[in-house]
């Protein structure tokens, strides 16, 4: 799933999740619902790719998920 063969490249883990770190870089902490909003207007991604590549974003330690229930770009 992360680099498949049989796959068109936008429908992979790691391009969604590199536009999901573009949004988070451009507008800094937001909400799930907030964040997949802001993502879909630039791209056409469907919710249940954003949850994944979101997953794949947290295991991979480059979000995380903060007090006020806001996902932000690890330092």
């Amino acid at each position: 799933m992360l680099l498949p063969d049989n796959v068109h490249p936008d429908n992979t883990l790691m391009y969604n999740g590199a536009l999901i770190i573009k949004t988070l870089k451009r507008i800094g902490g937001a909400s799930l619902l907030d964040l997949f909003v802001e993502t879909k207007t630039e791209n056409d991604l469907g919710m249940p790719i954003f949850v994944l590549s979101l997953d794949w974003l947290y295991l991979a330690d480059c979000i995380t998920l903060n007090d006020q229930g806001k996902i932000t770009l690890c330092s």
